[in-house]
């Protein structure tokens, strides 16, 4: 009988690990099987769901086996958040406005997001980018090769980029959990506000509430694509006249 692999040691990132060691037998089970197993879990019951006897059980394998693949729950967790970032489609390079990709891109985190809402109960930071994020990380470049933007600027953009989709989808996420209609809260909050505004005592929000509700997008977009548009107006540089580059 095929034995496991020897148990893997803590204080180096699963990402800098070999997932198969140069010695000894093969392991019986992939990083990409064991995660796999991990969201299962996770978008059946929530993140609480997933320990290493269930994502084990899962797998058809025993608690203690587990360790021989993944350190820890955390390293566990690390392996699902990249699982489900290579759900992303990408675009061929060169292909579309930079502003244009970048949204489509935002299209699909949010996305994401709302099939894997487990996902915002893991930290966005503190841990090195699987092969999936840092495909992400490529391709969000990638649209932005041509904005004249430096090497700094761009990587910074992706960060802002990415919170910007992780927020908006935290705030949906966080309504739908608490069971509020996203529309009907809107027209509550709308209403609260104006009821303060009427006293007097807060005319910049009198005159934002009283002006119009559209004139910085097309009447009836939706309020994730105005955001998101706004958004990118402000991280990307102005497109280059016709004709340039």
């Amino acid at each position: 009988m095929m034995k496991d692999p020897k148990p893997v040691s803590r204080g180096q990132s699963i990402w800098i690990r070999p997932e198969r060691s140069a010695r000894g037998p093969s392991p019986e089970h992939s990083r990409a099987e064991i995660a796999y197993a991990g969201v299962r879990l996770a978008d059946a019951s929530g993140l609480g769901a997933v320990t290493m006897r269930s994502a084990a059980a899962a797998i058809g394998t025993a608690p203690a086996s587990l360790y021989r693949y993944v350190a820890s729950r955390e390293e566990l967790l690390e392996l699902m958040a990249d699982q489900v970032s290579g759900e992303y489609s990408y675009e061929r390079p060169g292909s579309g406005h930079p502003a244009d990709r970048l949204l489509r891109l935002a299209r699909q985190g949010r996305a994401i997001y709302h099939r894997h809402p487990w996902l915002l109960d893991i930290p966005a930071t503190g841990n090195l980018p699987g092969p999936n994020a840092v495909a992400f990380i490529e391709h969000t470049l990638a649209a932005m090769a041509r904005t004249g933007l430096s090497g700094p600027a761009k990587l910074e953009t992706v960060g802002l980029f990415s919170a910007a989709i992780r927020l908006f989808a935290q705030t949906e996420i966080g309504q739908q959990r608490a069971g509020q209609d996203i529309a009907q809260w809107q027209h509550s909050l709308g209403g609260y506000l104006l009821g303060i505004a009427a006293a007097g005592r807060h005319p910049h929000l009198a005159a934002a509430l009283a002006g119009p509700s559209d004139e910085d997008g097309i009447p009836g977009e939706p309020l994730f694509e105005r955001a998101m548009t706004r958004i990118l107006t402000g991280l990307l540089p102005p497109a280059p006249a016709a004709g340039d580059g």
